[in-house]
């Protein structure tokens, strides 16, 4: 999500077309796919045969989001927030295992400010991979590191285009890792740009077996001419590997795209199609993605949800046919009525630190990345969460446990959690196998405490709509005086060998000072219920 200043810019001057009268009330009727091939695909050498350098010299450039971002009117008058969770539990019972530094951003290069850190993993079988801007590591389960950091970009050396333009390049963003532990594969993604980050390519690499420090078969995927894919999410489901972007054109913003891609093609190293949706009136989906030993039920779709009012959630039903892609569907909008809520600082920045004036950005305006799926046999359940004002800081989480997506979904329970005057924000949620969730977060306030790494949990005989008291992470020593980027996404994902260690990736800064300083911190999380 690296946008060039000429391209908000850009935006700005759009953004009363574009984001203006009741276009976020009208949801668009079902329209026909559009069929996207790849550019091209082939397999890569083993990783450990690419160019380890990182991208030297150059300019310095600062991460700006895309403007206008989709504002909802209705979430920005402060109402009383009905889930705000007012009783206090004991501390979290889950136990901190490991907790260690991941990759800094010196992994980005020594004149790239790669912020905000886009701070991300997976975990497999026997080994973890963590993502940052544009650099992964390796690591094993006792999080010693295996391999790298690397430039994620190195795993496309020699392709054309775009994904090919070299690890000397300052224009990659947004990248993802997820572990299909069905087929045992790993995927990273990457959106590769043109120098003024007005088209972006996918590039997208999934393992040939499950070492992430073997081959890769790679591919390509072009959007446009002048279309740029940004703040990409991608999933894992039987079916196909699906993903979601907010798209710009050089008028402003063109819609939600919801994208399905040929997860059987892929691993198999085969040409793959993509079928992809757009929706004008949605911002930011999130798809789901499979949590897991127990999958969804043959044929089910993957479930797409974003935000869409103070009072509202919008779930679609994405089914992919590949054969006769004429035949996919992308049903919705279903509307889910959640209790009302007022967007962490109207959507953007005014979260607090010490020693500056200096405010962070919330990323109040959507869903925050993962959306976990599990069936539990008798139900099926979508875990979620996005940063809201509350009644003593600028910021705390509104998380949902929604039931029965592929029949009547309703919200089961929710809440909004708080920590007395400290903001919260830049969280992931996930559940494992006996119902317990793990939520991870960024904890902040104006006088003490630094943007630290946190997190908090329940247990399923908790009281419903609560989450016990937290625990902290990590406790950071400065705030970032250079940007008022933070984060971008964070994630809290579950260990697929035993379905109960949770494993969680924040960014802090070691020291007040420029967003170029900053660290990532690792963490496993178990509750003592699982077993």
């Amino acid at each position: 999500m690296k946008q060039k200043v000429a391209m908000v810019a850009a935006l700005v001057a759009v953004a009363c077309c574009v984001f203006s009268g009741d276009l976020w009330g009208r949801q668009q009727a079902q329209i026909a796919p559009r069929v996207i091939y790849d550019s091209y695909h082939d397999t890569s050498l083993p990783v450990s045969e690419y160019s380890m350098e990182v991208p030297q010299g150059g300019r310095r450039h600062e991460v700006e989001h895309p403007r206008p971002r989709r504002i909802l009117a209705s979430a920005t008058v402060p109402v009383a927030d009905r889930a705000e969770q007012s009783l206090l539990l004991p501390p979290v019972s889950a136990r901190i295992g490991l907790n260690f530094d991941g990759i800094p951003n010196s992994a980005n290069g020594q004149s790239l400010e790669g912020v905000p850190s886009d701070s991300n993993l997976a975990v497999g079988a026997t080994q973890v991979v963590e993502t940052i801007n544009t650099a992964y590591e390796v690591y094993d389960k006792a999080g010693k590191s295996v391999f790298g950091p690397q430039q994620i970009s190195a795993l496309f050396t020699g392709l054309p285009g775009l994904c090919g333009q070299g690890v000397h390049s300052f224009n990659y963003t947004d990248p993802i890792v997820l572990y299909d532990q069905m087929a045992n594969r790993w995927i990273i993604t990457i959106i590769a740009a043109d120098s003024n980050f007005v088209v972006g390519n996918e590039c997208i690499a999934v393992s040939e077996s499950s070492d992430a420090t073997g081959r890769y078969h790679r591919y390509v995927y072009k959007f446009g001419s002048n279309v740029f894919n940004d703040y990409d999410k991608l999933s894992v489901w039987p079916d196909a590997f699906y993903a979601s972007y907010n798209v710009f054109v050089p008028r402003g913003y063109l819609g939600a795209q919801a994208c399905a891609y040929d997860r059987n093609a892929m691993l198999s190293g085969a040409g793959a199609k993509a079928i992809c949706f757009t929706k004008t009136t949605e911002y930011s989906f999130l798809p789901s993605n499979v949590d897991g030993a127990t999958l969804p039920s043959s044929g089910e779709p993957s479930f797409f949800l974003d935000l869409f009012s103070a009072t509202s959630l919008h779930l679609f039903r994405f089914h992919a046919d590949f054969a006769v892609p004429q035949n996919s569907t992308f049903e919705g909008p279903i509307r889910i009525p959640v209790k009302a809520f007022t967007m962490a600082c109207g959507g953007g920045v005014c979260i607090p630190q010490p020693n500056t004036v200096r405010k962070l950005d919330s990323l109040g305006d959507r869903l925050m990345f993962r959306l976990a799926y599990r069936n539990f046999g008798d139900h099926e359940s979508l875990v979620v969460n996005h940063s809201v004002q509350t009644t003593k800081a600028a910021s705390g989480i509104r998380w949902y446990e929604i039931r029965d997506p592929n029949g009547v979904p309703t919200v089961f329970q929710q809440g909004t959690f708080t920590s007395l005057d400290n903001s919260l924000w830049m969280a992931s949620l996930a559940m494992d196998k006996v119902g317990n969730m793990a939520l991870g977060f960024s904890e902040s306030n104006a006088s003490s405490l630094y943007p630290s790494v946190a997190f908090t949990g329940r247990v399923p005989g908790d009281t419903a709509n609560t989450m016990e008291s937290l625990k902290t992470i990590f406790s950071a020593q400065g705030s970032e005086t250079d940007t008022n980027r933070w984060g971008d996404y964070t994630s809290m994902l579950i260990d697929p060998s035993d379905d109960c260690t949770f494993w969680y990736v924040d960014q802090y800064i070691p020291t007040t000072g420029s967003g170029i300083n900053f660290r990532t911190r690792v963490a496993t999380l178990k509750f003592p219920t699982c077993q």
